[in-house]
């Protein structure tokens, strides 16, 4: 089983001291690591030459017995950049998954809303049916009433054909009547039989008389089913027109809300422009902090450069103040031999080590040279993969660059201690030491260090109050952006979701006209019909007048003929018919 663990050396008075793992996480799958409770310290195997403090993973055994050991830089850094990545793409499938939620919520209500728009525009059919039902049956009682009016005209017609069969038979009796009394004037009374026969013919055509009360009780109620198809008629223009009016209205309210949202879009995307300004300005802000913080970096790396450069010339003088001298006096002798062929053993583990670190960034760096020539020979497609391994190289590069650092301080600091060491060993043995006369004095370079990372220092101390001066200015600004933001988003939403209500209100306008519109041109065939049957009915009540005022005139002809004949029979005759 894999751990990280950290390395930790028991103090001793001389030497390094014994090399022990205390483990910090156990890695439980590729990306998932689970810390160790408490505080669990295996012992290290006898090569281990890592300074205190450095991060190497161990690989333990059932029985906890090391079986691997490797510094954890490089391991780390692939790890790291291995759960970056895992972190970014669980980022994006939230965010994919968030907008997802977001769009089934939007789609859940606006399958809601078609819901009831549908559930509504079949009521609205159902009544429209029951309207088309009850305007069908009133056609069907207009076309009986049409069917009885074409009877009463038939028969009229019928009637009137019988009327001038009888004219026609009073015009012979006339023309008969003048012949008879041409014939009259040159005698002095009729005889029985033609009295007779003239009697009969006036009694034939006063007996032709036609049923006029019954046609006119028939024309009485085509006049009432007419009226009540009228008054059921003007309700449904009634009605039409309040759903006219209603139609105007909302046509009216749908200009004015489409109007309005025009308006509201206008001021909307004049906000956008002006928070882009104000992203403008605050990315110019951002820049110069950017380059700002980079230039404290780069001050950073130098202080450390510095510290580091310190560090080795006061090594290459030649002094260590990790090294009690007095105590190595007082050592016995066998164990400060012993001290020094211990420091002389790590010592050589260490330099292997670092070698082997340093042959290790050796071609790490001889990679990226080797990435960064494929990228200039390489196609579109493939240069963006190899940007990305180019910069995952470069990554591990600087991160065992920084790991190399404290090795190769670590190694020169137990240079120096060796060389203490080795010095006191000596003096104790009673060997000379030759001192190097060419030794220079390096303390005015130490002294110019010093002056130079002070003043470095001080720069990095200004441009930190820079960096904070210029982060406390965007801080308000950032903070505006992303207000400004909201404030757009939300409006926008607001804009899009009154964007849908208008256009709702637009469908509901068409269907309220395309309502208005059906129902005119359903009533304008029956009002048509209603008013020529009405027409066809007055023409009839006309006629009948003019055919009863006939009628009258008829009757009173053959009373005037009956009185005529009557002065022309003879005595006999008119004492016959008194009888």
């Amino acid at each position: 089983m894999l751990y990280l663990a950290e390395v930790i050396r028991k103090a001793r008075v001389i030497g390094g001291g014994k090399a022990e793992f205390r483990l910090l996480a156990c890695e439980r799958s590729e990306l998932s690591w689970t810390a160790v409770p408490g505080e669990e310290i295996i012992s290290a195997p006898d090569d281990v030459s890592y300074g205190g403090g450095v991060l190497v993973l161990v690989e333990l055994s059932a029985a906890k017995q090391v079986q691997r050991h490797a510094e954890a830089g490089r391991q780390l850094v692939s790890i790291l950049q291995k759960f970056t990545r895992s972190q970014e793409k669980a980022k994006t499938q939230e965010e994919e998954i968030e907008q997802w939620k977001q769009s089934l919520t939007y789609q859940s209500q606006e399958l809601n809303r078609r819901e009831m728009e549908i559930e509504a525009r079949q009521e609205e059919l159902e009544q429209m049916e029951a309207e088309f039902e009850r305007l069908e049956k009133e056609r069907q009682e207009i076309e009986t009433a049409q069917g009885e009016i074409r009877q009463l005209r038939d028969e009229y017609e019928r009637k009137s054909q019988e009327l001038e069969g009888a004219w026609a038979q009073l015009r012979g009796a006339e023309i008969r009547l003048e012949e008879r009394q041409s014939e009259i004037q040159h005698s002095s009374s009729l005889d029985e039989g033609q009295i007779r026969h003239l009697q009969d013919l006036l009694s034939r055509i006063s007996g032709a008389d036609i049923p006029t009360d019954t046609i006119r009780e028939q024309l009485h109620q085509t006049f009432d089913l007419i009226t009540q198809q009228q008054s059921s008629l003007d309700q449904h223009w009634q009605t039409l027109g309040q759903h006219r009016t209603s139609a105007e209205q909302l046509q009216a309210e749908v200009d004015r809300q489409v109007q309005d949202l025009h308006d509201r879009w206008q001021v909307w995307h004049q906000a956008g422009s002006d928070l882009g300004q104000l992203r403008a300005t605050l990315q110019l802000k951002q820049d110069s902090l950017t380059l700002k913080q980079n230039a404290a970096q780069t001050l950073h790396l130098r202080l450390h450069a510095q510290d580091a450069l310190y560090q080795q010339v006061a090594q290459l003088s030649g002094t260590s103040d990790k090294v009690d001298l007095t105590a190595l006096a007082n050592l016995p002798l066998e164990a400060l031999q012993s001290t020094v062929s211990d420091l002389e053993q790590e010592l050589e583990k260490l330099s292997q080590f670092v070698s082997s670190q340093e042959e290790e960034l050796t071609l790490q760096q001889e990679a990226i040279d080797e990435l960064q020539q494929q990228i200039q020979q390489a196609s579109d497609y493939d240069r963006l993969r190899m940007e990305t391994e180019l910069a995952d190289e470069q990554d591990r590069y600087q991160m065992l660059n920084e790991t190399l650092v404290g090795q190769r301080r670590n190694l020169l600091e137990r240079q120096a201690v060796l060389k203490q060491h080795q010095q006191v060993l000596a003096r104790r043995q009673g060997y000379s030491i030759c001192e190097d006369q060419s030794a220079v004095d390096l303390s005015p370079v130490l002294v110019q260090i010093e002056q130079l990372r002070q003043q470095q220092a001080q720069e990095l101390q200004d441009l930190e109050a820079q960096i904070q001066q210029l982060q406390a200015s965007l801080q308000p600004l950032q903070a505006q952006a992303d207000q400004e933001a909201l404030q757009q988003e939300a409006q926008r939403d607001e804009l899009r979701q009154l964007e849908q209500q208008v256009r709702s209100q637009i469908a509901a306008a068409a269907e309220l006209w395309g309502r208005v519109n059906t129902y005119q041109e359903m009533l304008q065939p029956v009002q048509d019909g209603l008013n020529a049957l009405k027409e066809k009915a007055e023409t009839i009540a006309s006629m009948m007048t003019q055919f009863q005022e006939a009628s009258d005139y008829q009757l009173q002809a053959v009373n005037e003929l009956r009185d005529t004949v009557q002065e022309f029979a003879p005595t006999q005759v008119h004492e016959l018919a008194a009888s």
